[in-house]
């Protein structure tokens, strides 16, 4: 069977199997997370399953309980209110593993997770306890942003709103190139209406986590491909010096007609149960339209007459307020009147700018 991850051999240990944080083993294992639904929430191992050994509320009883009156009497108390899920506990990890051996967690790697691997070692499954639990892995994440050490090139895609950057991502990504998405992930477009139709409610940590994963899953070998933000996508903002190096990519500007523009963005935003969002979003930058343009948004918006109204956020709002002040070139130009060309433009562009690379590395050997 090859060499174990972990250590300790089922047959013969006495107590739970330990290992440290390995990316492997989010593929080899099915990770638990035996913390409250409140710390899972929060953020969690990429494909774990909440599987609480205490609840919210009884987790604040034990940790009073323990400072109050010390860990022997937190601990029986603990135990009191636990055993009687154990059996309901190992039927639903088993039944979510499928045969596959399981990776749990708690916090720190401490008396919760142990429990539950105990109890599933002691009813047959193989089952090995996270050291340093979800802390670990928590480092593990903050240090991959800090440095950010990407180890194959950024192409990064800029332009003005609603020129598609995210449907052209989405298209390449469908082509099998190597793609994240910031926004997708931040569940935020990244403007002052980038939350229609969302819900941006991941903390700091889930979003990073979710990055983290995304350029762990991204295919090996290929630039990686994003979409230009600023630090900031709603409420969470980019870890590391993960901007910086993104500054520092291949920048492509991508452009596309006024008239394009504004009916790409009538086909995403353009929905009447957006309608009071939309109002409302106008009204957060109605000190930067001015109250004469506002209001006469606010007209065209109320008529549900769409085109002038994006016509104006466009040309009043998005163009003066967003890449205002760029002092770059782009490295490449790039159309996005139509996906398809565009996508197999940069395709062709990728192709060329590898093989330059790897002339003048040739070269300097």
């Amino acid at each position: 069977m090859g060499s174990s991850p972990y250590n300790g051999r089922l047959e013969e240990r006495t107590v739970p199997a330990t290992t440290p944080f390995i990316e492997t083993l989010l593929d080899s294992h099915l990770p638990v997370d035996v913390r409250t639904p409140l710390e899972y929430e929060e953020d969690h191992l990429p494909g774990a399953i909440n599987v609480p050994l205490l609840t919210n509320e009884e987790r604040v009883e034990i940790g009073i309980m323990h400072k109050h009156d010390g860990p022997h009497l937190a601990k029986k108390r603990g135990l009191e209110l636990t055993a009687h899920r154990f059996p309901e506990m190992v039927q639903t990890i088993a039944k979510a593993a499928q045969g596959r051996p399981v990776l749990v967690y708690c916090w720190r790697g401490g008396l919760r997770s142990k429990t539950v691997t105990s109890i599933l070692d002691l009813t047959g499954h193989e089952a090995v306890q996270l050291i340093g639990g979800y802390k670990s892995f928590r480092n593990r994440v903050s240090e991959y942003f800090t440095p950010f050490t990407p180890q194959v090139p950024l192409i990064v895609l800029h332009g003005m709103t609603g020129i598609g950057k995210t449907t052209l991502l989405q298209n390449l990504e469908r082509k099998g190139h190597a793609v994240v998405d910031l926004e997708g992930l931040a569940c935020h477009r990244g403007s002052a209406f980038g939350q229609l139709g969302l819900n941006q409610t991941l903390t700091q940590k889930r979003f990073e986590t979710l990055l983290w994963d995304a350029f762990r899953k991204a295919p090996a070998g290929r630039p990686l491909i994003l979409e230009g933000e600023s630090e900031r996508i709603g409420r969470v903002s980019l870890p590391g010096d993960l901007y910086r190096k993104m500054a520092e990519g291949i920048r492509i500007w991508c452009y596309a007609e006024l008239e394009t523009r504004v009916k790409r963005l009538i086909e995403e935003y353009g929905l009447p149960e957006y309608k009071e969002e939309m109002a409302a979003a106008l009204q957060r930058i109605r000190k930067k339209l001015g109250g004469k343009i506002c209001d006469e948004l606010a007209d065209d918006l109320e008529r549900w007459d769409l085109k002038p109204f994006m016509r104006g956020l466009v040309v009043d709002y998005y163009d003066k307020v967003y890449y205002k002040n760029r002092d770059w070139e782009g490295d490449y130009q790039l159309s996005l009147e139509n996906f398809d060309d565009a996508a197999l433009e940069l395709e062709e562009f990728l192709r060329k700018w590898g093989k330059d690379k790897n002339a003048v590395e040739s070269s300097n050997r």
